[in-house]
């Protein structure tokens, strides 16, 4: 089970610069399935502006997720979710929410590139037997 958030401004598609974005949607997500957990909601004008605490109720409301879908991310957003092993992921266009958790469920339930599988592994710890 892997939590992945969806920055978006209508609630559907991935279609938001993080820093901007009006909400950002959380799933789980597993091979089997994937489900709804939260939506959170960030009023206010959030045009680009160089003010970076905008970001860190973002960054928080995320914590415990392990990928990110945005249309876009600044350079210094970006750091700060990678930092938090966090992997950041854009869309070239506007794609459906639904659709990316459907590929991604896909990507879960055959053999998952080294990536997906580090993300898997988000708050767990690693365990490395060498005998």
């Amino acid at each position: 089970m892997m939590r992945v958030a969806f920055a978006t401004q209508d609630l559907v598609t991935v279609n938001a610069h993080f820093g901007w974005a009006r909400h950002v949607m959380i799933y789980e997500i597993s091979p089997e399935g994937y489900a709804h957990v939260e939506t959170h909601d960030f009023p206010g004008d959030l045009r680009e502006d160089g003010d970076e605490d905008k970001l860190t109720p973002k960054i928080e409301a995320i914590e415990d997720c392990a990928i990110l879908y945005v249309a876009a991310i600044g350079g210094s957003g970006a750091a700060r979710v990678v930092a938090r092993k966090i992997h950041p992921i854009k869309v070239k266009e506007p794609e459906p929410i639904a659709a990316l958790l459907e590929k991604l469920r896909a990507l879960l339930a055959g053999t998952p590139p080294p990536w997906i599988r580090k993300a898997l592994m988000k708050g767990r710890e690693r365990v490395l037997d060498f005998e």
